[in-house]
């Protein structure tokens, strides 16, 4: 398949790359800075920017999926959906959040008294991305939300996958690492199995 991935110098985006790279898949790794990328074999870095909705949709044009692994606080949602809709990019799958997930009926992780402060204005913005998707009705979109935590670590392709409600090990803790956070992205678009729908991944 060829797969692009905007955001592709960060920690999930370069581990969601490597991982479909692996796998054989023909990657264009797109980043502000495309020198940040790693330099693997099937992977062709270029220079994007996540705001400019036209430029993106030209470099997501062509590819049998695109790939959203950008803060969201550092991006525009109206311009990613938009150029995935530009594109006619067969798919869309956006590396979303913890803090939308329940913890209880109804009720969202990132409004918990206990969620980090420091993290709450990324959440918020993540679960407003995820609401404006569940009104996409063009769009084959898919949204991967992490466990609580996220981080590098091995690479296992041992987790279990949920819904909407934050998952847990057999601890209590909401954990996943990058590496098997990427495995979860690979699996789900070569074999798609969450189109127009959020789901999680975990220990």
């Amino acid at each position: 398949m060829k797969i692009a991935v905007a955001g592709a110098s960060g920690r999930a985006g370069s581990c969601i790359t490597t991982e479909l790279a692996r796998r054989g898949h023909s990657m264009t790794g797109i980043a502000r800075n495309p020198d940040r990328i790693a330099k693997l074999p099937n992977v062709t870095a270029v220079r994007g920017d996540a705001f400019n909705r036209a430029e993106l949709a030209k470099l997501w044009a062509g590819h049998d999926a695109a790939v959203s692994s950008i803060h969201f606080l550092a991006s525009d949602p109206e311009a990613l959906i938009g150029a995935a809709k530009d594109s006619r990019v067969p798919r869309y799958l956006v590396v979303g959040g913890a803090g939308s997930l329940e913890v209880a009926p109804g009720v969202r992780l990132v409004t918990t008294a206990t969620f980090p402060a420091e993290y709450k204005a990324e959440a918020e913005k993540g679960a407003a991305f995820l609401d404006r998707l569940l009104q996409e009705k063009e769009l084959n979109w898919t949204f991967l939300s992490p466990s609580a935590l996220i981080v590098h670590g091995e690479r296992t392709a041992k987790f279990r996958l949920g819904t909407d409600q934050l998952l847990t090990d057999s601890a209590g803790k909401s954990w996943i690492t990058f590496e098997d956070f990427a495995v979860a992205m690979a699996d789900e678009i070569e074999r798609p199995a969450h189109i127009r729908k959020r789901f999680t991944v975990g220990y």
